[in-house]
């Protein structure tokens, strides 16, 4: 929505009603973004959230990354039993595996930009029927 916008900023309340959310939420989220330096925000009449960089340069790895924290696939609370063979050795297989598809999805992901998906959206939108718009 703040590449849309093109500059122009929008209120929390904004963003949470085309979510369908809580500005509270919404809020917390983008202050996280402005946290590493993805959105900025201006207080007072007119105030509101802006992109802090072009949507081109921004990609979808950089918002992941400030909103989410720790690996992207849970591994085992408990360690299983040393003295099962398999116990033993499937934490080390599976952070192997789940390493690899971490990465393949922050690469993914860094392959995205604000721009590419601003510009995905507007072509979907011109291709729905005027009654869905």
């Amino acid at each position: 929505m703040l590449a849309h916008r093109g500059g122009g900023s929008l209120t929390s309340a904004e963003i949470a009603d085309s979510l369908a959310s809580n500005p509270v939420l919404v809020r917390r989220v983008l202050g996280s973004l402005r946290n590493v330096g993805l959105v900025r925000s201006t207080e007072g009449r007119g105030g509101g959230w802006s992109l802090a960089r072009a949507p081109r340069d921004i990609t979808l790895y950089d918002a992941y990354a400030a909103v989410e924290e720790g690996r992207i696939l849970s591994r085992h609370a408990h360690p299983p039993s040393d003295a099962c063979e398999i116990g033993r050795n499937i934490c080390a297989l599976l952070d192997v595996e789940f390493q690899s598809a971490e990465r393949a999805m922050e690469e993914r992901l860094s392959r995205t930009t604000i721009a590419n998906l601003l510009q995905q959206v507007l072509a979907n939108e011109h291709e729905l029927p005027p009654a869905k718009r």
